[in-house]
């Protein structure tokens, strides 16, 4: 999802970075984002693969014990 937060006309917003997801809101209009606090990295190299709904989604489907 593609946002620039900044283009809503309001500096009014609020980031909670709790513990399963994240939320954010902006005055008068409620919460805007609400995405799983959850990242995928490459284990070789360290890079961010993916962020969010689409990271839970790799990690049902990635599961393994090492």
């Amino acid at each position: 999802m593609d946002m620039n937060f900044f283009t809503f006309g309001s500096k009014d917003i609020g980031i909670d970075l709790g513990t399963a997801n994240i939320l954010v809101t902006l005055k008068g209009k409620g919460i805007i984002l609400k995405e799983p606090s959850v990242v995928a990295i490459d284990r070789k190299t360290g890079n961010i693969l993916a962020t969010g709904t689409e990271a839970k989604d790799m990690l049902r489907k990635n599961t393994r014990s090492d």
